[in-house]
This record gives structure tokens, C-alpha cells and sequence, in this order.
């Protein structure tokens, strides 16, 4: 099956996720990104780490047919741009049309990174903590 064609489907058996040192590494890295925003919480779900505001979560470190992705969470509009103009990225399994996720098994731009995170964290969090941002900033 192609990568282009996703199927989402839970493992079978417990879940060791992340699964490598590299994996390990960039969920390091996305872990620093996220909970140096305002308010934000790590909580697990199906096997896998994501990141919260507000109580909704924004993104998510996970696999997808057992290869590492960065979930993030966008608007439709912004999601469905995202997906026509840059072929790194999938629409997330479970995500309605407001999701996008990238293959963390490839290089990464973490700048970009970091930008659709502050994308998604907007877009949950509550008033207080986006001024609490807009502070930082």
C-alpha cells in the first residue's frame, strides 16, 4: 500500500510508540514546542503522545501504518491549502477535513513546524491563554 493511501487502523497488541531513538528525539523536540506555549498539557491517548489547550488537542506525535507523523490541527480551509500545495503532507486518518499531518521519518523543517503548532494552538486555546501568548510574544 502507498503511503498517499492511508487506511487508519489500530495495532494489534500494546503499543511501544515512539518506537526509535529518532523518534524519541523529535517527540523531544515537539514536546519542548508545544508546552512552552501557554497552558498547554501532554496527555496520551490510543498509544501515542498529544498536545492539549484549552482541553482540546492541537497536535499529536503518532503512527500511521507504523511510520512516526506529526499531527496538526487547522482550520478546513487551511488544511485543505496545505494538502494541495505541498505533497509532504496527508490528511490525518481521523481528522475530518480539519487536520494535516507530515512524516516525522523524513527531515523536517522545524520552523515550519513550530508555525502550523502556534496555527493549531490558536485555534483551541482559550482567551486567556492566547493573551497570555500574545504577552510572550
Amino acid at each position: 500500500m502507498a503511503r498517499t493511501e492511508l487506511k487508519w487502523r489500530m495495532p494489534a497488541g500494546p503499543l511501544r510508540f515512539p518506537a526509535s531513538a529518532r523518534d524519541e528525539k523529535v517527540l523531544a523536540r515537539l514536546r519542548k514546542l508545544c508546552l512552552a506555549l501557554p497552558e498547554v498539557t501532554e496527555t496520551g491517548s490510543f498509544g501515542h503522545p498529544n498536545f492539549r489547550a484549552g482541553g482540546k488537542i492541537f497536535a499529536a506525535f503518532e503512527p500511521v501504518q507504523g511510520q512516526p507523523s506529526i499531527a496538526f490541527k487547522l482550520g478546513a480551509e487551511q488544511a485543505t491549502l496545505t494538502l494541495v500545495s505541498d505533497a509532504r503532507f496527508f490528511p490525518t486518518p481521523y481528522g475530518r477535513g480539519h487536520w494535516v499531518s507530515l512524516w516525522a521519518d523524513e527531515p523536517l523543517n522545524w520552523k515550519e513546524i513550530e508555525e502550523l503548532l502556534l496555527r493549531g494552538y490558536r485555534s483551541v486555546a482559550l482567551k486567556r491563554m492566547l493573551a497570555a501568548l500574545d504577552e510572550k510574544a
